[in-house]
């Protein structure tokens, strides 16, 4: 079974090559009437090949899902989560769907510094479902992103000293970036004068 996204994604190399796992996670935000927002995240496997199982007398045949399970995340405006739904529709195992029963336990969190952590520690080893915790963890960032609407209207975030908290906090807005220069240019600071201070933008 062929996936056309992943050939796609990046160039492919010189060199020939079979398929031999696809799996898909999809994550979506909306919005709510009630004014909350959830967020969806849903995660499938399958295989190229027919394959047996490890349970006795099951063999599974190419293209079978093995895995489609997902999370849903109501929160709110300030990021706390007031309510959490799973599914699984397939599993290898029929004791699967309870594992996800111990993500009611992240009721209450804020998704924001210290998400990922707090999640593990609540949620690690057989206290829940590997692959739902997985989906926990990027859907946070996805949650984010789907509230980007609303602060394009709210002030920006500045640290103490009044700093875009957005600057260095990934690539395309480092420092010493085209980014910064072209939004912030009195923050900007080219390679090499770390320490010296801002630089005017005039």
């Amino acid at each position: 079974m062929s996936n056309p996204i992943a050939d796609t994604v990046m160039p492919a190399p010189p060199f020939t090559r079979r398929e031999l796992h696809f799996r898909r996670i999809d994550m979506r935000g909306f919005q709510r009437s009630d004014g909350l927002f959830e967020v969806e995240g849903r995660v499938t496997d399958s295989k190229t090949h027919e394959f047996v199982h490890p349970q006795p007398g099951r063999t599974v045949p190419a293209g079978e899902l093995i895995h489609d399970m997902g999370v849903r995340l109501v929160f709110d405006e300030d990021m706390v989560v007031h309510d959490v739904q799973t599914f699984t529709d397939s599993a290898p195992y029929a004791a699967c769907p309870e594992g996800g029963r111990a993500l009611q336990s992240i009721k209450g969190l804020r998704m924001a510094g210290g998400w990922s952590r707090e999640v593990r520690d609540r949620l690690r080893g057989a206290r829940s479902c590997t692959h739902l915790m997985e989906i926990l963890i990027p859907l946070a960032t996805a949650a984010h992103q789907s509230l980007g609407f609303l602060r394009v209207s709210s002030p920006e975030r500045l640290d103490e000293k009044g700093r875009p908290l957005q600057i260095d906090s990934c690539y395309a807005y480092a420092k010493d970036g085209a980014v910064v220069l072209h939004r912030w240019p009195q923050f900007y600071m080219p390679r090499g004068l770390e320490g010296g201070g801002e630089i005017s933008g005039g």
